[in-house]
């Protein structure tokens, strides 16, 4: 399959995504039609939305927070049947999301993403189906494991023009990041780097160097990958 035409960006939280997604659309606007798109599951801005509602608002925020926590915290155990749910709504937003990705590209818009949907490693945190990290189950639970793996099993078969990984290490994104725990930064640091999008061609960059530095090097390899694609 020949690669969307999509730069997207990947690294932990503190990494300096957002950063330079801002600052690559801008020099890219200057080249061709552009456009930023958010491809994370959106579980925070969603309870934040949640916990604006009158009455119940705060109450139920609280209570997908613990559930995503448990989840998170206690892969082995199969989630209960309203948190299996939850999650795989979640992951259905997020094909959504990825299908107006589809529909830009079709347009010919290149399209720079903070994140990428993957199906080589489970979890939310890096992108992957978050079912997947839980093991048994009844019929209903195992239904949607089954449905979100496909989901994400479908994103991937969609390869980027280029991935850009932002490397960095625990203590740097704790410091950019600290409402973030430790061991959740810990846990992506150590699986992102061994992702391989389906063979989609990666720039490793550090994320502590300057952001002007990380923006000429996206820049140079951007600008390569473009000039490739229309070869």
């Amino acid at each position: 399959m020949k690669p969307l035409p999509v730069i997207a960006l990947t690294g932990s939280d503190g990494s300096g995504k957002s950063t330079l997604a801002a600052s690559l659309v801008a020099r890219l606007r200057m080249l061709a039609p552009v456009e930023q798109l958010y491809l994370g599951q959106s579980s925070g801005k969603i309870g934040d939305w949640i916990g604006t509602l009158p009455v119940i608002g705060k109450r139920f925020k609280a209570y997908l927070v613990r559930k995503s926590d448990k989840v998170h915290d206690q892969p082995g155990k199969p989630p209960g049947n309203v948190t299996a749910l939850a999650i795989y709504l979640l992951s259905r937003w997020r094909a959504y999301k990825f299908r107006r990705l589809l529909a830009m590209a079709r347009r010919g818009t290149l399209v720079v993403t903070d994140r990428f949907p993957q199906a080589e490693k489970p979890g939310f945190s890096i992108d992957g189906p978050q079912l997947a990290k839980t093991e048994g189950g009844n019929w209903w639970v195992r239904m949607l494991r089954q449905r979100e793996h496909r989901l994400y099993e479908w994103m991937a078969t969609h390869v980027p023009l280029l991935v850009i990984r932002l490397n960095v290490d625990v203590e740097t994104a704790h410091a950019r990041k600290p409402d973030h725990k430790i061991s959740s930064l810990r846990e992506k640091i150590a699986a992102i780097p061994h992702l391989h999008f389906n063979g989609a061609t990666i720039l490793d960059l550090d994320g502590r160097d300057a952001a002007d530095h990380v923006l000429e090097s996206s820049m140079r390899a951007v600008t390569a990958a473009l000039q490739v694609a229309g070869a």
